[in-house]
This record gives C-alpha cells, structure tokens and sequence, in this order.
C-alpha cells in the first residue's frame, strides 16, 4: 500500500518537485518504507510505500511507460496477478520480480483505460499521459484506496488523502459544510465532495482525466453491468464457497504466518476468520480472532439480539486448532478520547464512534501481536450473507402467485416470519410513500424522522434544501422495502466509501485492512444468483448458512439473532459527561459547528441523561445517533475550521 501524489502546473510554475515532496511528506504516516518521485517541467509525480507484499521489494515507482509517454504511481494490490500476466504474454520468470504496479503499467499500455475493467484487487493511481497531455486518476469499484483532487486555475493537484493537499499553500484547509450535512443524514456517498472545501474525490469505479481545459468523469463500472440469472440455473453453493475461499486466500498474499481477523457472531467475520484459518493451516499458519464483547455480566441477550458475542465466537474458534481467539472488552472507554486521532487519520468524521472505540482497540491488540493485515467482513450483508428478502415482491412483480404463497409458508414454518411480515415485504415497495408513512402512523404511532436520529440544525436542513436532494439520491427515509434484491444490494454497496478508513487504519496502526467480501469476483457471483436461493427453504440468508456449514458451528448457524455492537456503549460516555459538555459549548462557538448542528437540544439531552434503557430506540435513536454522530460530525468541523479551542 502507498500514499501518492502529483502536481501539474499548467503555465510551468513554481518547482512542482518541491511541491510534490511536500505533498509526500504530509503523508508521511501512510508510507515510511520508501520515498521516490519523478518530475518533468510542469508535472510531478511521486509515491511513499508501505510494504505489504512480496513484491515490493521490486517497486521502483514513479515507473515510466511506453517510451517515456507514460508516468505512473498506484496504490494497489492485484487479486488477480496471475490472470493478468497470462492475458500480458509476461513470462513467468520476468513476472517474479515485477511490482503490482508494473503490472498495472503493462496493462495500461495494453488496453488503455479499459484496463480497468480487467483489474480485480484494491487500487487507485494517477498516470501522466505526456503525449495526451493529460493526467488520469482511478479507482476501483468499491474505492477500498483513497484518491483526492484539487482543481485551481492553473493548477492541479493529486493526493491519496486531502492532507496532502493541504501541504499546498493555495488548498487552505476549510471544511465543506454542505458534505458534512449530508453526513449528519447518513445520505449515501454521491458525487465527488469530499469532506474538504476545494478537494474532490475520485468516486469509487471512475476514472477522471484531467487536461489544462477540463475535468472528465466517467465511470469504469457500474452495478447496472451485473444481471441476475433470469431463472435457477443449479444450486450455488459450491460456486460460493469456490469464491469465497478464492477472495480470503488472495487476501492473505504478503500476510505473515499470523493474520488478525475480527470474529462476531455473525455470518460474514466467520466465513472470512475460518477460511483463513483452514487455507493458513495447510502451512502452519494462524488466525488471531479478535470479538468485541461488553463488560462481564452486561444484561443478557435477548430474543432479538446478541449482547454478548463472544460466547457464539469463541465456539467458531474452537473447531480450529490454528485459530487464537481474543476477546476485546471497551465499555468503560469514552468515544471522545479518540476525536482528535480519528480527524488526523481519516481526513473525515467517524460515523459510529461507539464502535470506533472497540475498533480500534482491536487494531491496538493486532499491532502488538505484529500482524500486518487485518482480515473484516465489512460488506457481506450485501454479499455473501445476503438476507433474500425481496424476494417477495420479486415473485408479486412476476405475477408468480403460486411461488410467492408457498415462499410465504416456507418463511413462517421454517424462518420464523409472521403473515404481516411477509405482507410488509410483498406490498410496502408498491405503496406510494406518502400512503407507506400514513400506514406506519397508523400501526405504529409515529414515522421514523429525521430529527430522531440526526443532530443536523432544522435551519440548516431547510436552507441546504436537502430533503429534495435525499429524493434525488432515491433516500428514502420512510425506509420502505425495496422492490428488488439487486437494487437494495447495489444502493447499499454503491453508497459507501471506505478509503479514507482503510488509509487511516494502515496510518494509525500499520494494518492493511482487507475485506474478503467485497472481491469484486464474489460481489459480482452473489449477484447473480436468483434472490429465492439466499431465502433458501424459508430461511433468511439460507444460502450463506448452508455454504458455511462445512466451516461455522451448526448452533451458531442457526441462530438468526443479530449481534448488538458495543450495547455498554453508554457506561463509558456516562463517565465522560462534563467532556461531553464541553465539547457541545466550543462547537456553540464555531460558526460551520453552530450551523450544521442544533446545539441547544444536544444540550438538552445532556441534561437529560438517562438512568435506564440504553438499547432501547427511544434512547439510542437521540443520544448513541444522534448527539454522538453530531458530537463527531462537529468535532471534524471545529478541527477542520482551524479552531482548537
């Protein structure tokens, strides 16, 4: 993994190789293990690298092309190297001393930007094209490497994250007020607004070219290109399992002989911590499994969640005789410790920062047992463990009547559904959303708001206009079902952006976080497998239970409960209240935090502070979202904004 940067001023300029070196060295946590850059008149270009893999010990970048026409720095790693030096005509034995990177070159000499569609791995690089004149910036499909820009007048300037912009005297550093807003909503990631005024982001599965007249964005994927199958086509379990153990044993090159996971109890961390344990058993390697759990004798779980996990994994870990499990225990931590941490290593606010708290303690355990890579199962829900619950309406879109009544007695003999449940999937997707908030008040009482989860000022929110930009997302905060499997998956998956995450978590602890669930090849199977197969037998995720029942306890399969994450998240916040004050009174004081946020109810309900009922929504939905995503949201705009006060 490396931290890159590039500078092209397009009159000549100052000394664009002292600006690029600049821009490096802001970046310095990203990469320590070699510096190199390249400069030609008005444009350079240059790379600090973390040593990840095998082969970069080869890596020489900035690596120069196809005569000198091309320049190229990349963050990447390459899942799929092999595949891309047989398609290359690269000879084996040449192959063995090459980077990732120049693998990357090869194949854009080849096919050009189209390359891209040919790459599987985490990536993002930035090419001088010296005959176009032109410099292109990419990324790959879910964004997992960071890439930020900065267009001026007569410049333009790249870098993995927007601190190293920030190096450059003409990017002041100022918040962007409108994209922490939307944060403040949970609006999905659209567009290229980063969380800085002035510095964009490349979007995940885009490529942008950039000439001395203009910017062009076009994207090199989209979700649009998978189609399900049209009809069953032969059980997938098989081929699931064949890609899952494909995603974890491509995920594990450059790892040493003990790979950190996370393990819940859930599905996705236990498909991707026991195939590494069985692929590294092979060799005599090992698995460290780290649970998050609460406070010994924390209240009990309940019907409809876990409260402890460790229970359920420390029985994963035991079929395992390769696997350490390490349970993480946080509660009596405070969130706020780590506001000034998380805004230096992310360049962007936390959006759960109970769960950062338990997080990074996990990264702290990892780094002192010297582990280099990081195993999650961050987008499984979306993947391999998909629920398959549209698939009622689904089958009503298709007028398959006849299926959709035995799917319905399938769900309540074998899943657990109730006759209303199945109807609320069936039907709520074709009911207008105004008649859908009518019914919940109806049956409910009330409708899920905005203010009962989000901080965001009422001023604000009506002055941004943004509830008309919620609709042109297609938010929708009624939270209807959705009409479709593929389309709940792709707005899930397409919504989010977890580089500057990533980034961070190499920055502050040395940890390439790798997610097994998200392999473009494995996103791209699960998508198109018919819906009614993950609702196998009734069974919500029944696909998911019956590929990992060679691998996952079958107790721990059959519980549908969720885990609950951090459910003692109060007990360290309690303990903090006079910091929680504090903060809320200097956020008051600066104008972007005074703003975007409604201060005087969040000092309301630090006045208020509960004796009881902690998980319970009334309770979570104001203070774990709603003041603590504010608390966080406006902390990044008080530091953003250059007050420390």
């Amino acid at each position: 993994m490396s931290a890159i940067a590039a500078i092209w001023r397009f009159d000549g300029g100052p000394d664009v190789s002292r600006d690029c070196g600049r821009m490096l060295d802001a970046q310095s946590i990203y990469g320590a293990y070699k510096v190199d850059a390249w400069s030609g008149g008005s444009v350079a270009v240059g790379r600090r690298l973390a040593k990840l893999l095998p082969e970069d010990v080869y890596d020489q970048q900035p690596l120069i092309g196809a005569g000198g026409r091309y320049v190229l720095v990349a963050d990447l790693r390459l899942d799929n190297r092999e595949e891309l030096i047989g398609a290359l005509d690269i000879a084996v034995p040449d192959a063995r001393s090459m980077c990732d990177a120049d693998i990357l070159l090869a194949a854009f000499e080849r096919w050009g930007e189209a390359c891209c569609e040919r790459l599987v791995g985490d990536y993002a690089f930035v090419l001088w094209d010296a005959a176009d004149r032109r410099l292109v910036l990419a990324r790959d499909f879910l964004g997992s490497r960071p890439l930020h820009y900065h267009r001026g007048n007569d410049f333009v300037a790249v870098a993995s994250m927007p601190k190293g912009l920030h190096a450059l005297a003409e990017i002041p550093r100022a918040p962007d007020e409108e994209r922490a807003a939307q944060f403040l909503l949970l609006m999905p990631e659209s567009g290229t607004r980063s969380f800085f005024k002035g510095v964009e982001r490349v979007e995940p599965g885009s490529i942008v070219s950039i000439t001395a007249n203009r910017t062009q964005v076009r994207r090199h994927w989209d979700w649009d290109r998978i189609k399900p199958s049209p009809a069953p086509s032969g059980d997938p379990t098989e081929g699931l399992r064949h890609h899952l153990d494909q995603a974890v044993r491509v995920r594990l090159r450059g790892a040493s002989d003990t790979v950190a996971a996370h393990l819940s109890a859930g599905l996705d961390s236990s498909a991707v911590a026991t195939t590494a344990a069985r692929l590294l058993g092979h060799s005599g390697g090992k698995v460290i499994a780290f649970t998050a759990a609460p406070r010994e004798g924390y209240g009990p779980s309940s019907k409809a969640g876990i409260d402890d996990e460790s229970l359920a994994s420390a029985r994963v870990a035991a079929m395992y005789g390769n696997m350490e499990h390490v349970v993480i225990r946080t509660g009596h931590l405070s969130p706020l410790d780590y506001l000034d941490r998380n805004f230096f290593l992310y360049d962007q606010p936390v959006l759960n920062i109970c769960n950062n708290v338990w997080i990074s303690a996990i990264n702290d355990a990892a780094r002192q047992r010297k582990s280099t890579v990081l195993l999650t199962g961050q987008v499984g829900n979306a993947s391999l463990s998909y629920s398959g619950n549209e698939v009622f309406s689904e089958l009503l879109a298709k007028m398959q009547w006849g299926k959709w009544a035995r799917m319905v007695r399938e769900a309540r003999r074998n899943g657990g559904w109730t006759l209303r449940g199945a109807a609320i999937y069936s039907f709520a997707p074709w009911i207008p959303r105004r008649l859908w908030r009518l019914l919940l008040r109806v049956s409910q009482g009330h409708v899920f708001s905005i203010d009962q989860y989000s901080a965001i000022n009422p001023a604000r929110l009506s002055e941004l206009g943004l509830p008309s930009h919620v609709r042109t997302y297609g938010f929708d905060f009624a939270f209807r079902p959705f009409k479709s499997g593929l389309a709940m998956r792709a707005q899930v998956l397409g919504g989010i952006d977890l580089g500057n995450y990533v980034k961070g978590t190499l920055g502050g602890w040395g940890l390439d976080m790798r997610d097994p669930t998200a392999d473009r090849r494995l996103i791209e199977f699960c998508f198109s497998v018919p819906t009614e197969f993950f609702f196998r037998n009734g069974i919500a995720r029944g696909l998911a239970r019956t590929v990992l029942a060679d691998r996952v306890p079958a107790e721990v399969l059959a519980d549908r409960r969720r885990g609950r994450q951090a459910p003692d998240w109060h007990d360290g916040v309690s303990t903090a209240l006079p910091q929680l004050e504090d903060e809320v009174s200097r956020l008051a004081q600066i104008a972007p935090a005074a703003r975007a946020l409604d201060t005087a109810r969040m000092k309301r309900l630090i006045e208020n502070w509960p004796e009881a009922g902690w998980n319970r929504p009334e309770v979570t939905a104001p203070y774990r979202l709603a003041l603590l995503r504010g608390i966080s949201t406006g902390h990044f705009l008080r530091r953003a904004s250059g007050a420390n006060a």
